[in-house]
């Protein structure tokens, strides 16, 4: 299996498993809970323009990323939009995992 590279924003990985561990290095620094510090939020927008279904996960646009609880006890990013709803979103499905 060849290495497939990643870019998100500024960053250039090699392979999906760094630009993975990357990422969740971000979900990591965060409690559930938390809004994501601009700093991350440029970079999880510029991972979520990755995702399959980027754009209903934009919906009508963005206000800012948290970390919430997700599914069978662990915790994911969400994308919290400028008409109120929230939708989380998977960091794997942005790099293609």
């Amino acid at each position: 299996m060849t290495k497939k590279p990643v870019t998100i924003g500024p960053y250039h990985f090699d392979k999906k498993g760094d630009a993975a561990a990357f990422l969740q290095a971000i979900l990591h620094k965060y409690d559930v809970g938390d809004k994501v510090g601009a700093q991350d939020a440029e970079v999880l927008h510029a991972a979520l323009a990755l995702h399959p279904d980027a754009a209903a996960k934009v919906g009508a646009g963005i206000t800012h990323f948290s970390v919430r609880s997700a599914d069978f006890g662990t915790k994911c990013f969400w994308v919290n939009r400028v008409d109120g709803s929230s939708e989380k979103f998977s960091y794997k499905a942005c790099i293609g995992d």
